[in-house]
């Protein structure tokens, strides 16, 4: 553990400027604080805040983040308050520990609840100031250099998880890479600790018997660079056994199947020396192809610049190259910590950089706890492309990324407008996964709405909560649509007229906050009419016992203008279509649900509400389903298609059910106006020699 005065060096060697007294009482209130408290290892609490700093001053950082390393865990663990923390220390200390402190644990809250709303508090927190992420990554660091000193298997692999999909990936994006590696590499070896033993294994015995292989090599790149002219530093090192792991998996291929286990870093001067390099190895050596990435003219989002290559040494040994400068180095192991460096005269880099303001925008749009991680685990995912809008605007994404992926990633509102996408000039289904490289236009209307199927096919997390988000708001409204019919048909049973201020007190009554969702409430039968009756006349349904003297519904509710799967869900058993008499199904939470009245699954909804529904006035559009026998001869399936095509009638799903030697019977899925529509398909099926039998399904 660093003793007080050598903490206090540490940081006057890099900033003389540093206010050392203020330090020193940093250094001895944490002390005090945390008095006799001890971590699972047996070490005094006070250990764990020095070592964060001690940390810190590895970064060079400014002194306010020093002194809120040695304070993070006062206030949560501690009878020190933030209001304290302001007194002694100043107000930027103090907001920068309170971003820090973690939450109470709440034990109502499941896991993931508590991951989700500390993760929340983290994000907001972070927005405002980076240097709170800066050393809640170190703090994660040090916790989990001394995670073995838990009893607790179990909850040594909850936080090893935590670590591996949320703290790494984030100290990835802000571009610290040596705690990405250490976090990955100690978290590793909790998940999965046969996997973590075997490869260090293997590794040590390639180091023992290759000797000295990797600085044999190191030596021949940096002669070969010297002897063209080159100034440079080389060094080399096995993979990261997580990331050997994580390969083996992604590829299902063996230890011994893995073939550039061996990297080397080669640090030269200038820009122009790295592409001047570059040239020399690929003369020298044979490169593999497709292994070639310019993070220099296109850097990662998180700053990252860097030329990777990969090589063919001797006895066809292959070999990982990367090759920088010592800036690109310093920011790409450190990242932003780079950037808040004393050294930067106060200039501090924007907290609101393009990816955190995608995780506000996920903070604010998830639904529940398992979305917000959902969406977070995907926002900061590692594995990157770039794409080009057609004015030359470079994008990053996740590899998978589609069109609407990359409207989102342009703007919300584009996305949420997006009808169709251009990949390099040609018309594509939105659901094309991009290239690298690849320029995208998106083809947008302002009539247009996110769809519900988008999800079933976005990978990033800002697209998914947006969609989940507009969907969501659609349902609701539709919900109200239907409810409030609903309400008109039950207040159409009071014997009296009921007006706006009669709504407004049932509302009171009812414990609801609006209009509108009182309307939810009715549309999703989460409230039955007998209440709403009694709360907008008091007395009117209190006196009726018998529930054969129950009012009955006098009309039929219109679903015209609503949307199949938001409003009212199609039933699949019967597929119904406009022109047929339907009922509707509806029970608390789910909505209403629509079926032709003859059919046979209706005798299963005796729990639910059952309400007399009409289409409405022309009301068009549905699936219907068909099954068709066809005669088995050439030909045949092309006549049935033929006719659907000349009906304008768009197939939706076509299933083979059984074959045999004289005939084939299909399942047929196809989109249709009205009863009418499908009644004429069904009838030029039934006139066609290509075709047995047809029945509507």
């Amino acid at each position: 553990m660093l003793r007080q005065y050598e903490l206090v060096e540490r940081v006057k060697a890099y900033d003389p400027d540093a206010d050392e007294a203020l330090l020193n009482r940093a250094y001895v209130y944490t002390v005090q604080k945390h008095g006799t408290q001890k971590r699972a290892s047996g070490d005094p609490y006070f250990s764990h805040p020095v070592e964060v700093a001690g940390l810190m001053t590895e970064l060079q950082l400014d002194q306010d983040t020093i002194i809120t390393a040695l304070l993070h865990d006062t206030v949560e663990d501690t009878l020190a308050t933030v209001a304290e923390v302001e007194k002694l220390f100043g107000p930027d200390v103090a907001r920068l520990v309170d971003g820090v402190t973690k939450l109470s644990k709440i034990e109502a809250m499941t896991e993931s609840e508590r991951a989700a709303e500390n993760l929340r508090k983290f994000l907001l927190a972070m927005s405002e100031d980076l240097r709170v992420l800066l050393v809640k990554l170190a703090d994660r660091l040090h916790n989990m250099r001394t995670l073995h000193f838990i009893k607790s298997e179990e909850k040594r692999r909850r936080i090893a998880r935590e670590t591996m999909e949320i703290y790494a990936p984030l100290a990835e994006r802000v571009g610290m890479y040596e705690y990405m590696r250490e976090m990955q590499l100690l978290a590793f070896e909790q998940l999965e600790p046969e996997a973590y033993a075997t490869i260090t294994g293997r590794l040590a015995q390639i180091r023992s018997s290759e000797g000295g292989q990797v600085g044999a090599i190191a030596l021949s790149i940096k002669q070969a660079l010297a002897e063209a002219g080159f100034k440079v530093e080389v060094s080399g090192r096995e993979k990261h056994p997580y990331s050997i792991w994580k390969k083996m998996a992604e590829r299902h291929v063996s230890f011994e199947q893995i073939t550039d286990i061996m990297a080397f870093r080669v640090i030269v001067d200038s820009v122009p020396d790295c592409y001047g390099a570059l040239g020399v190895l690929h003369q020298t050596w044979q490169m593999i192809p497709g292994r070639f990435k310019d993070y220099i003219s296109t850097p990662k989002s998180n700053g990252y610049r860097s030329l990777h290559t990969a090589l063919i040494f001797e006895n066809s040994m292959r070999m990982e190259v990367q090759i920088r400068t010592r800036d690109m180095h310093q920011t790409n192991e450190y990242g932003l910590a780079a950037h808040w460096s004393y050294k930067q005269g106060g200039v501090r880099p924007d907290g609101e950089v393009g990816w955190l303001r995608d995780l506000i925008e996920i903070v604010d749009a998830s639904h529940d706890a398992e979305e917000l991680l959902e969406h977070t685990r995907l926002a900061i995912y590692q594995d990157r492309i770039f794409a080009f809008t057609p004015k030359g605007a470079l994008h990053q994404l996740p590899k998978g990324a589609t069109p609407i992926d990359f409207a989102y990633a342009v703007h919300t509102d584009l996305g949420s407008m997006a009808v169709g996408a251009k990949i390099n000039g040609r018309h594509v289904p939105l659901r094309t996964p991009l290239g690298n490289g690849d320029v995208v236009e998106i083809i947008k209307s302002k009539n247009s709405s996110p769809q519900l199927s988008w999800l079933s096919f976005v990978v990033t997390g800002k697209a998914r909560a947006a969609i989940r988000r507009a969907v969501r708001a659609k349902e609701r409204e539709e919900i109200a649509a239907i409810g409030r019919k609903l309400y008109e048909e039950i207040a159409g049973r009071l014997p009296t007229k009921v007006g706006k201020k009669a709504l407004k007190e049932a509302v009171q009554r009812l414990g609801l906050e609006d209009e509108d969702d009182l309307m939810v409430a009715i549309g999703t039968a989460k409230i039955d009419d007998r209440s709403v009756m009694e709360a907008l006349v008091p007395g009117s349904a209190r006196s009726i016992t018998d529930p054969e003297d129950w009012p009955k519904q006098e009309r039929a509710i219109s679903i015209r203008g609503l949307t199949p799967g938001m409003g009212f869900h199609l039933a699949e058993c019967c597929h119904p279509v406009p022109g047929d008499r339907i009922v509707g199904l509806r029970r608390p939470g789910e909505g209403v649900e629509v079926h032709a009245i003859d059919c046979l699954k209706l005798a299963d909804g005796i729990d639910a509400d059952w309400l007399d529904l009409s289409w409405g006035e022309r009301s068009t559009g549905a699936v219907g389903q068909v099954r068709c026998v066809l005669y088995n001869r050439p030909g045949t399936l092309a006549e049935m298609t033929g006719i659907f095509a000349h009906a304008r009638a768009n197939i939706v799903r076509l299933q083979m059910t059984s074959r045999d030697n004289l005939f084939g019977t299909y399942e047929v899925d196809i989109e249709v106006t009205d009863l009418a529509h499908l009644t004429r398909i069904v009838s030029a099926l039934r006139a066609s020699e290509a075709v047995s039998t047809a029945d509507r399904l």
